[in-house]
């Protein structure tokens, strides 16, 4: 984590509602809290734990939340973005979408668009199965790697 990164976490708990927040990522402890006056306290060390880097514990005052990072792990094979670009579920708005929930799919079925510097490429599934999960959304931009589809 750089500078740059602590710096805008810095502002967005400022602006924000908590009072307290802390984060540990790659040894790095982070730890900041707002006093009376709304200015945040920060304080960095260089320790391992044994929490784990990937959860983000937010702290309030009454409350508290963990968010894990991580996605739940499924029984299924993930199709992953060969690419990245913008997802779509159709060739076109007004046509029906490749697949959906529930849905049969065979080796070689379209699953849906991934348009990359104005080439439409078609993402075909490499497994028969059934589509269990659909992970993101319609025009949203998805990166290399990316899980798109979860086939059982």
């Amino acid at each position: 984590m750089d500078y740059g990164s602590i710096k805008e976490l810095i502002k967005i708990i400022n602006s924000s509602d908590l009072t307290n927040f802390e984060m540990e990522f790659d040894g790095v402890s982070l730890k900041m809290s707002k006093e009376g006056n709304g200015t945040p306290k920060t304080s960095t060390t260089k320790e391992i734990k044994a929490v784990e880097a990937s959860k983000l514990e937010y702290i309030s005052e009454s409350k508290t939340e963990q968010v894990i990072e991580e996605p739940e792990v499924k029984g299924g094979t993930y199709v992953n973005s060969p690419i990245v670009g913008t997802f779509y579920t159709s060739a076109g708005s007004d046509k029906p979408a490749y697949v959906k929930v529930g849905d049969k799919v065979k080796k070689g079925d379209v699953l849906c668009i991934i348009e990359a510097m104005k080439i439409m490429n078609e993402i075909q599934s490499e497994i028969d199965g059934e589509v269990a999960e659909v992970l993101v959304s319609n025009e949203q931009m998805v990166e290399y790697g990316q899980k798109l589809f979860r086939i059982k």
